[in-house]
C-alpha cells in the first residue's frame, strides 16, 4: 500500500511539476491584458446599453480574476443589467484555458479545443443574457435606483506588479494541481477508474447537471477538477461546458457581498445553472 502511495505521490509531483512553466506563461499574458484593459472593459460594457450581453459575454471570456468581480460590482450599482451580469458569468473562464494549455500535450487538440470551449460559452452567455434582459423588460416593473457613487471594481492583484500577481496565481492554480493529482491518483489507483466513472455519470445526460453544480464551488478548484477529468476522458464536453458555465470565478462570492438583495442573487444563480444545465445537455446529445 506504502509503495503506492508513494507512486501517486512522485507522479502527481513530476505531472504538476512539468505543468509549471506553461502556467506561469499563461498568467503572464493574463495578468498583462488584465492590467492593461480592465478598467478599459469596465468603462466600455457601461456604455453597451442593451448591447451589454454580447459585450460582457465577448470580454468576459478573457481568462483572467478581476472581470467577473468588476462585473458584481457593477451590477449591485446598478450600472449594467443583470442579463450583462449573467453573460459575463456564463462566458468566465476562469482557470480553464490555462490549465487545457499546460495539460494538453497535443498542439491540435488544444486549438481546436479552446475555440470550441470559448465560442460554446459565449453563445450560452449571449443568448441567455439577451432573454434575461428581455423578460426583465416585458414583465418586471422598473424601480428608480441610484446608482452608488463609488464603486470597488479591481481585484486585489492590481495592487501589485504584473510579476507578482502571475507568481501568485501561478503558486496558488500549482497547489490546486497537485493536490487535485493526488486526489485523482489515489482514486484511481485504490478505487478504479470504472468507479470514479460511475460517480461522475460517465454516458449520462445526468452528468451536466452534476458538473452544473460543481461549478458553483467558488474557488479554482471546480474548473480545475472539470477540466482535468474531461482531459481523461471521464467528463463529456457538454458537461465540461455546463460546469464552467456556472464558474463564474469569485464572481458570486462578490456579488453577495455587495447586493444585499439576496433574492435576487439566488435567482441570478437559478438562472446560471439553468442555463449551464439545459446547454451541457443540449450539447452533450448532439456530440
Amino acid at each position: 500500500m506504502w509503495d503506492k502511495l508513494l507512486d501517486v505521490f512522485l507522479d502527481a509531483c513530476k505531472d504538476s511539476l512539468l505543468t509549471l512553466p506553461f502556467l506561469f506563461g499563461v498568467y503572464l499574458l493574463i495578468e498583462y491584458i488584465e492590467h492593461k484593459g480592465s478598467d478599459k472593459m469596465g468603462r466600455a460594457l457601461r456604455k453597451m446599453g442593451p448591447f451589454g450581453s454580447v459585450g460582457g459575454a465577448v470580454i468576459g471570456c478573457i481568462p483572467q480574476c478581476g472581470f467577473s468581480a468588476a462585473a458584481s460590482n457593477l451590477y449591485s450599482g446598478r450600472l449594467i443589467t443583470m442579463g450583462t451580469l449573467v453573460a459575463v458569468y456564463i462566458s468566465t473562464s476562469d482557470e480553464a484555458i490555462p490549465v487545457i494549455l499546460s495539460e494538453v500535450a497535443d498542439s491540435g487538440r488544444i486549438w481546436s479545443l479552446i475555440p470550441k470551449l470559448m465560442i460554446a460559452k459565449v453563445i450560452i452567455a449571449i443568448v441567455t443574457g439577451i432573454i434575461v434582459d428581455a423578460v426583465i423588460k416585458l414583465f418586471v416593473k422598473p424601480k428608480n435606483e441610484e446608482p452608488f457613487k463609488e464603486l470597488c471594481a479591481k481585484c486585489d492583484c492590481d495592487h501589485h506588479g504584473i510579476l507578482h500577481s502571475a507568481l501568485h496565481h501561478t503558486l496558488h492554480i500549482i497547489i490546486f494541481i497537485f493536490i487535485i493529482n493526488l486526489l485523482l491518483g489515489c482514486v484511481m489507483e485504490f478505487a478504479g477508474e470504472q468507479t470514479v466513472e460511475k460517480l461522475m455519470m460517465t454516458d449520462s445526460w445526468i452528468q451536466p447537471l452534476i458538473a452544473a453544480l460543481i461549478g458553483f464551488i467558488p474557488n479554482c478548484g471546480a474548473s480545475v477538477v472539470l477540466t482535468k477529468l474531461y482531459i481523461g476522458g471521464t467528463v463529456s464536453f457538454g458537461a465540461l461546458v455546463a460546469g464552467l458555465s456556472t464558474g463564474a470565478g469569485v464572481g458570486l462570492v462578490v456579488l453577495f457581498r455587495t447586493n444585499k438583495k439576496y433574492k435576487q442573487n439566488f435567482i441570478i444563480m437559478g438562472i446560471l445553472y439553468a442555463a449551464a444545465a439545459i446547454s451541457g445537455i443540449i450539447i452533450q446529445m448532439l456530440g
